[in-house]
């Protein structure tokens, strides 16, 4: 097994970049080539596609469709190499519609990414978006909580929900 170098790091990145440029040059071809055959692709809304061709064909429609003209602007956050040939990333992006000049923060999204190690570089197995949209975790004791907390010991009593 190979040790990971500061050239692997250079090359997700420069992977991530490839993506957000094929993106924004509307090129199916080119964005399909960044993923492995048997990759997975799940979209911000959960939606599932696999393989590199569906990709292809997915945005080859979504790029001479709705996101016709679009561009994909983001940047990359994180590289964590798991092992020599196997890595996640993580980054930022978002749909910047032709129509606007700068992005709304309602529709930024996070990519998990898993790259692989391939014999033509880097490639991507799979990526799950999902959008930005934190909320704060509420403490035991807040008004959430506590109704969450009633709404369990009246189900309960009335002998509604899992048992």
């Amino acid at each position: 097994m190979r040790p990971t170098t500061l050239t692997d790091t250079a090359q997700i990145e420069r992977l991530f970049a490839d993506f957000l440029a094929a993106w924004t040059a509307g090129d199916a071809e080119a964005f399909g080539a960044l993923f492995t055959d048997d990759s997975d692709y799940v979209s911000y809304d959960g939606t599932i596609a696999r393989g590199r061709l569906e990709h292809e064909r997915n945005h080859d429609k979504l790029f001479r469709g709705v996101l016709a003209g679009s561009a994909l602007a983001g940047e990359l956050e994180s590289v964590r190499h798991l092992t020599p040939d196997v890595a996640v990333a993580h980054g930022t992006a978002s749909v910047l519609m032709p129509w606007r000049a700068t992005l709304p923060a309602r529709r930024l999204s996070r990519q998990t990414i898993v790259v692989t190690r391939t014999a033509a570089g880097w490639k991507i197995s799979a990526i799950h978006n999902g959008r930005v949209r934190p909320v704060t975790v509420p403490e035991p004791d807040a008004f959430p909580a506590k109704m969450s907390q009633l709404m369990a010991r009246v189900a309960r009593r009335l002998g509604l929900g899992r048992r």
